[in-house]
């Protein structure tokens, strides 16, 4: 951990899908290194980065974080939360720099200090990488890997290395979005602990999000019982008797599908992460499959992942286009605690603060139809929980105050 001396207020920008123990100690750490008096959490609201549902809705994980540490947790716009590395990280910071009373962004990673993400930062922003990243584009590999492996052409394997594992990637991406925001936020790696991002291994009392919404899904919620903090758990419980948790895009496949089926070439071309002619193999696999996962399967390829298939997949059905990420208009706070109030009172905001659904339609239009999008979405999301959910929610949700 690099030596930093003592701040206010630090953001983390997080999912939390579902709230665990890993999350909880990533805050408390966040205090205890940072001399942190504030957490402001940016979560992605009803849909996640993997191009698919929250086990639990937003509110629901609202309330989880405060539980668990937070002061103040303020939405990620649906257009960044389902986005790539790049856009998400460009979001979540472009709120926290908004806010305008944020100090460090604290975020997790795997190499051991703050500066070596920084000199990965700086390997993907030097302009030398971009003919060699455009050949190896060209010989159809993914984009991912083609930037790590122009970055090892020219800045050597140490440097690549480090974009090879997930926190240290997203890390990366936060540090780039705070210097093209010219952002005075200082980014504050917290080296992970436990299991990895992404895996099923389990480590003392700490499991992935991975893990922990494997044994959900597979109808074991008390296996996950150990792996999250027992507010959390007993909030996830109460909406698993409720049948609104777990929420699974199964539910809505053959929805899904029809209107993938229902829309044109044209129409697919306006989605997000859409290149190269990628909607016409969209259009043609989209006639053929009869499932969601052979639908991804037919369309990945070398160089489009799996996680880029879900995504655009997940836009088209929630009616989200390219030009939908091309600005924020608004934040929106969605729980605070009393702390989380006293922040907000010595706040800067550089965009509308709103929580309700009155202050969003006095909104400029830009902001209304953005927030429309994302009650659009989450009634979507109502369609994919064990009981079916009635439309609305996002209008008539109330701000939660603990």
């Amino acid at each position: 951990m690099d030596s930093i001396t003592a701040g206010k207020t630090a953001a983390i920008i997080a999912e939390y899908n579902p709230f665990h123990n890993g999350h909880q100690l990533h805050i408390s750490r966040t205090r205890e290194l940072l001399g942190a008096a504030f957490t402001v959490i940016i979560m992605s609201g009803n849909f996640v980065q993997r191009g698919e549902c929250a086990v639990a809705d937003k509110f629901s994980r609202t309330r989880m974080a405060l539980a668990g540490g937070a002061d103040l947790v303020l939405e990620l716009p649906l257009p960044f939360a389902c986005a790539g590395a790049e856009k998400f990280a460009m979001g979540g910071v472009e709120i926290a720099d908004a806010l305008g009373c944020v100090d460090y962004l604290s975020f997790g990673m795997e190499c051991d200090r703050t500066a070596e993400l920084k000199e990965a930062a700086n390997a993907l922003s030097d302009g030398g990488i971009k003919p060699v990243l455009d050949r190896l584009l060209a010989g159809g590999m993914s984009f991912a890997s083609a930037r790590t492996e122009a970055v090892r052409r020219n800045c050597g394997d140490e440097i690549a290395d480090i974009l090879c594992s997930p926190n240290n990637t997203l890390a990366v991406e936060y540090i780039r979005a705070l210097d093209r925001l010219h952002s005075d936020i200082l980014p504050a790696g917290i080296q992970r602990e436990g299991a990895a991002h992404d895996s099923d291994e389990i480590a003392g009392d700490i499991a992935s999000a991975t893990a922990v919404r494997k044994m959900i899904s597979e109808g074991r919620p008390d296996a996950a019982r150990r792996y999250i903090p027992p507010t959390s758990f007993r909030e996830l419980e109460c909406l698993m008797k409720a049948g609104e948790a777990p929420a699974d895009m199964k539910h809505c496949e053959r929805a899904i599908l029809s209107r993938l089926r229902s829309m044109t070439r044209e129409q697919l071309s306006l989605l997000p992460d859409i290149s190269e002619g990628l909607e016409n193999r969209i259009f043609d696999c989209a006639r053929s499959a009869c499932s969601l996962e052979s639908l991804y399967d037919a369309v990945k390829s070398k160089r489009y992942s799996h996680a880029r298939i879900r995504r655009i997949i997940l836009s088209a059905f929630l009616g989200i286009r390219e030009e939908h990420s091309r600005g924020l208009h608004y934040i929106r706070i969605l729980g605070m605690n009393e702390k989380g109030k006293k922040l907000l009172s010595v706040a800067n905001p550089q965009l509308p603060l709103i929580s309700s659904y009155r202050q969003a339609m006095a909104l400029p239009e830009e902001g209304r139809r953005q927030y429309l999008l994302e009650c659009h979405a989450d009634d979507l999301w109502g369609l994919m929980t064990p009981i079916i959910q009635p439309c609305g929610a996002d209008m008539t949700a109330k701000l939660t105050v603990i």
